[in-house]
């Protein structure tokens, strides 16, 4: 049996890195080797140590008030801040009651709060943004694993589909455009903007968030269309930017020159000369008091745009009017564009080459061109052709 003076005393070390200098002595301490299974030396050059490595103080560590608050901010939406923020206060909460450590998380509690998300029946698509929440709120090296949680939602996806199906913002079709913006007063600031926003929406194919961002100054109206500059969206987070053009139309009714000329026309009038594009009105068209407002300032948000698209087609008596939303601008534009032998892609921001493109849109476009029915329900027409 070994005496208690003969035990070395050890310590742990990371699986990767080498094995830590067991010498007493302070320079020896200094000189363990920083390297591990990565590490890539050239002939010559020496194994890298501790003793090599900078000494750290405060004044390294600390960052500004004014980089602070960058940081509050940084890479995401606010939009998709607030969400987040929202889905790690819940994660927190649940971790304790169930006496588990929330930050940083093991891969146990993790796979655990994602089972019970699945329990609780949420959707496939919102527990997968709470997941993203939980994740990048971790530490870079103790993010816990994937693969496990990921395994179960893709099942439980697949269950929820079967179930519930999947649900989609309809179609703005071109005769339910025309009664929507027929519906537009084009003698009141409400109707005149809301017409702007259904033209501009239908035209662009962007998202109602980025209208929602436009400015007057990313607006430029000429003869032949309407250009419009997006400074950012969810698939350019580095805020390069794009513009959107979007040709003028021989019919006024639904020309997108005339109805964001009169529409800023209104703005002028209003005495409001830059900044948001779009503005929340009262009902006598005057500007609506903002003192209340969200972080967003004199912008609407993406909500409101919805509202706003929604009652244009309750006025219009539309059938299932509740279910429109603003995206149906986006959808219904993109099919017109595919159905016609185009490629949305070309409008709307999305990437090259995009799978939801080609299954919504292009290929649906094209089993319906193609079906070898419409020769036997349509013979003479398809002759014609």
């Amino acid at each position: 049996m070994t005496e208690p003076s003969e035990v070395i005393d050890a310590e742990l070390v990371e699986a990767d890195l080498l094995p830590a200098i067991t010498s007493g002595d302070a320079e020896a301490t200094l000189a363990r080797p920083l390297a591990d299974r990565h590490t890539i030396l050239v002939p010559g050059e020496p194994l890298p140590t501790e003793a090599e490595q900078p000494t750290y103080t405060e004044r390294d560590l600390y960052v500004s008030k004014a980089t602070a608050e960058r940081l509050k901010n940084k890479s995401k939406p606010k939009n998709t801040s607030r969400t987040y923020d929202n889905q790690r206060d819940l994660f927190r909460r649940w971790c304790e009651q169930q006496g588990r450590v929330h930050r940083p998380c093991t891969t146990a509690t993790y796979v655990e709060y994602v089972a019970h998300l699945i329990d609780d029946g949420r959707a496939p698509n919102a527990i997968s943004v709470a997941m993203s929440a939980i994740r990048t709120w971790m530490p870079d090296d103790k993010k816990p694993g994937t693969q496990e949680a990921r395994g179960m939602l893709n099942e439980y996806r697949k269950e929820w589909n079967k179930r519930v199906g999947v649900k989609k913002a309809p179609a703005i079709t071109d005769d339910m455009i025309r009664a929507m913006v027929a519906t537009c007063d084009p003698n009141h600031p409400i109707g005149i903007r809301d017409r702007a926003v259904l033209l501009l929406g239908r035209g662009a194919l962007n998202r109602r968030s980025e209208l929602a961002d436009l400015t007057i100054g990313n607006v430029t109206v000429e003869t032949d269309g309407v250009a419009l500059w997006f400074t950012s969206s969810k698939t350019d987070q580095e805020a390069k930017g794009e513009e959107t053009f979007i040709p003028a139309w021989d019919d006024p009714e639904v020309d997108p020159v005339h109805a964001t000329r009169a529409w800023l026309d209104v703005l002028h009038q209003l005495d409001v000369h830059e900044g948001a594009f779009l503005r929340a009105l009262t009902r006598e068209g005057r500007l609506q008091s903002r003192i209340r407002a969200t972080d967003r300032g004199e912008h609407v948000t993406g909500d409101a745009i919805n509202d706003w698209v929604r009652a244009r087609a309750k006025h219009a008596g539309i059938t299932g009017w509740e279910k429109i939303t603003a995206h149906g601008l986006r959808r219904g534009g993109a099919q017109a564009i595919a159905d016609a032998g185009g490629d949305p892609t070309g409008q709307g921001r999305w990437a090259t080459g995009s799978a939801v493109v080609k299954r919504e849109y292009l290929d649906r476009a094209s089993n319906r061109r193609d079906n070898p029915w419409l020769k036997l329900a349509r013979p003479g027409k398809e002759e014609a052709q």
